[in-house]
């Protein structure tokens, strides 16, 4: 592996899951370690989806970050064009995506990996998409649309979604060795997205369980009612699990043993190609 895609690839590699207060802590002897910079970017990263205003006590929860430290790194995001407010709400404004976007448009693993997903696309006629774990979220990495909107959130390249309740995010999960699994599973609030949401830690365990052996996921409405979707691994030259590969489509036009039949070999091509093109 060269040293290029080593860097890239290591910085993939997901967190213990804690607080963002707690994982600052863990840095407090490494006198290089700048605390103030770090609050800055666990403060960008507490705005979500769904949460794109919020106040100082919210943020301060998210992140168990102090307010009065909250309130210096937001008066400083705006200062610099990254935030604004309303006087009670705080958001984040375009400029920001500009931290993110010379890594994902980039990153060896992306860029190497889009003409497998226009392909995959073309061939199934449905969206592909590539995704990292990212503490309890995955974050898309790579994309291949299709004209059709499958689901109420709007995924790009930089979104995230619950890693628990997506067929990406059980793929990543599955490659965790099993303390790291289970401390995310200690930690991380099941949530109920539809009636059919796997939300019973010790059932989630064997889930992944299964997905580990198997080596492909498929989700079943457990996101969002009528979403559909299957996932594969993409590994390393050693085995180890990089990102995921996944296909999303609607519960009504594709039955589940569609996915497994017919979806299912392409997408394991796709991904065994990728992996030999990136360590060949």
């Amino acid at each position: 592996m060269n040293d290029k895609l080593r860097s890239a690839f290591t910085s993939l590699a997901p967190p213990i899951v804690a607080s963002a207060a707690k994982r600052i802590q863990a840095f407090a002897g490494d006198p290089d370690f700048m605390t103030s910079l770090a609050r800055g970017l666990a403060v960008v990263q507490a705005f979500q989806e769904r949460k794109r205003h919020l106040t100082i006590a919210q943020i301060s929860h998210r992140t168990e970050i102090p307010r009065a430290a909250v309130r210096r790194c937001l008066h400083t995001l705006i200062k610099l064009g990254y935030a604004t407010t309303d006087g009670r709400t705080y958001s984040l404004l375009p400029k920001v995506l500009t931290l993110g976007h010379a890594y994902l448009s980039s990153t060896p693993l992306a860029v190497s990996a889009q003409p497998y997903l226009d392909r995959t696309s073309e061939q199934l006629h449905e969206a592909c998409n590539m995704a990292t774990l990212e503490g309890d979220d995955i974050l898309y990495i790579a994309r291949s649309a299709t004209t059709q909107r499958l689901i109420s959130v709007d995924l790009s390249v930089g979104g995230r979604l619950p890693a628990y309740c997506t067929s990406m995010g059980r793929i990543l999960l599955s490659a965790l060795d099993d303390a790291t699994l289970q401390e995310y599973l200690n930690n991380v609030e099941l949530q109920p997205k539809t009636s059919r949401t796997l939300t019973d830690p010790e059932a989630l365990f064997a889930c992944l369980q299964q997905v580990r052996e198997q080596g492909w996921c498929i989700v079943d409405q457990e996101l969002e009612q009528g979403l559909r979707s299957i996932a594969v691994p993409v590994y390393d030259a050693s085995g180890q699990v990089l990102a995921a590969l996944n296909v999303s489509t609607h519960a009504g036009r594709v039955p589940r043993s569609e996915l497994e039949t017919r979806f299912l070999p392409i997408l394991l091509s796709a991904s065994r190609e990728l992996s030999a093109q990136l360590f060949r």
